[in-house]
């Protein structure tokens, strides 16, 4: 197998000079995994902080990103129960009950009782919040595309098919049956 990172690489972090690092320190340990999981978490570092960058230069934070754009994602009339927001968001009632304040502070949400009986609350986008994420959602998505312009069309699919897969696994080995991660 060649190698991925010649000696020259601009890399900061060359996953299979760590792994033949441990190889020869620890004979027998299990090294297969660092050349996959050592660039998926520095690539998810370089991915959060561009996109970290974009958003402030946007003047939007990344949990109101997120809060925003699950909320569009819901459709007409983009309305979710706090409940739901929580397990789309993979973050706690409480965070939510945060990000949603800060929202509704901010005109970008209301929130309301479900008016069924049930104490739930439902969390609608206003069309400030509305306006506020079509402008952020394209920017996001052109320059996070940017970003992997460099793989083929049937590159990106593949490696998509592939990441999902690994993803699902990982999730149930990990009991994290989260299934919109």
């Amino acid at each position: 197998m060649a190698d991925s990172y010649p000696l020259d690489s601009p890399s900061p972090y060359p996953a299979r000079e760590i792994a033949r690092a441990w190889q020869r320190e620890r004979p027998g340990t299990p090294t297969d995994s660092i050349e996959i999981v050592t660039p998926l978490w520095r690539l998810a570092k370089l991915f959060a902080d561009d996109r970290r960058r974009l958003l402030t230069d946007l003047g939007i934070d990344p949990a109101t990103l997120d809060l925003l754009s699950v909320l569009r994602r819901a459709g007409t009339p983009y309305e979710l129960s706090t409940r739901e927001l929580s397990r789309r968001t993979l973050v706690t009632a409480g965070a939510i009950s945060q990000r949603v304040a800060r929202a509704e502070e901010s005109g970008l949400v209301t929130r309301r009782t479900a008016g069924d009986g049930t104490r739930a609350v439902v969390v609608t986008l206003t069309p400030t919040g509305h306006d506020l994420i079509e402008r952020t959602v394209d920017q996001v998505l052109t320059r996070e595309a940017e970003l992997v312009d460099s793989l083929s069309p049937s590159g990106r699919e593949q490696l998509a098919v592939q990441l999902q897969d690994l993803l699902d696994d990982v999730g149930r080995r990990t009991k994290n049956l989260s299934p919109d991660v």
